[in-house]
């Protein structure tokens, strides 16, 4: 029974690591934008942010939970796996694109506006996948340092502090990449969307460290692991 639990464990984290990794890119080309009571220095009143960023949010949580659980190793191959399936995905929406298709007048929905929502622009693609490879690798490895450093304790430092650490990079390569490089956005503008979307990530993390204790608590407790180590 145990291991029967122990796979269900370990393939919802990465089922869910590989949903949401999918989904933010499906969801990129949509800007958000989330007003405040206050107005931040740089970012402003409101927080914009690309449509990507609430799902993406989810893979660092997943990840953290499954190297917690799985150890850095596998926690790497499932991060790997994940940046060589944006590649199968891509193939798969601009194989859809590109297929044949019947006259306009008799789809469901505009070829145009399909076209446009599914096939992210050259932009983002290079910038979210850039980010991508560094970012969830670097995570990854601060979690292990930090694990470490704390002799296995202390797993909201370990949580907080990867994923602070790896989407502040996140964050700067996929605007420095995606808007400044690629679309001329000013410095100045560019520095209110990283501010915006670093802080609301931020947010994140803090928000789900209860939510990593429970995954990882109801793991040890089932005997998912064989190494259990205190997750103070």
């Amino acid at each position: 029974m145990s291991s029967e639990r122990s796979e269900a464990v370990r393939v919802g984290l990465v089922a869910l690591f590989v949903t949401a990794l999918v989904t933010s890119q499906v969801t990129a080309s949509k800007l958000l934008a989330f007003s405040l009571p206050f107005s931040l220095p740089l970012a402003g009143s409101t927080l914009v942010l690309p449509g990507a960023a609430l799902a993406y949010a989810l893979t660092f949580f997943a990840s953290d939970c499954y190297a917690e659980l799985y150890g850095r190793r596998a926690a790497t191959v499932v991060v790997n796996v994940g940046f060589t399936m944006n590649f199968v995905l891509l193939a798969l929406v601009w194989s859809t694109i590109f297929a044949p298709g019947l006259p306009q007048a008799a789809q469901p929905v505009d070829l145009a506006a399909f076209r446009n929502v599914l096939g992210a622009s050259t932009a983002i693609v290079v910038a979210s996948l850039s980010a991508y490879v560094v970012s969830q690798n670097l995570d990854v490895f601060v979690f292990h340092w930090l694990r470490d450093r704390t002799d296995g304790e202390k797993l909201w430092l370990r949580n907080i502090g990867s994923t602070a650490t790896s989407q502040l990079i996140d964050t700067i390569i996929f605007v420095g990449v995606g808007f400044v490089l690629f679309q001329g956005v000013p410095p100045a503008e560019a520095l209110a969307l990283i501010v915006g979307q670093y802080l609301l990530k931020l947010a994140i993390a803090v928000v789900d460290t209860p939510f990593v204790y429970a995954v990882v608590g109801f793991a040890r407790r089932n005997d998912v692991v064989t190494t259990p180590v205190s997750a103070d």
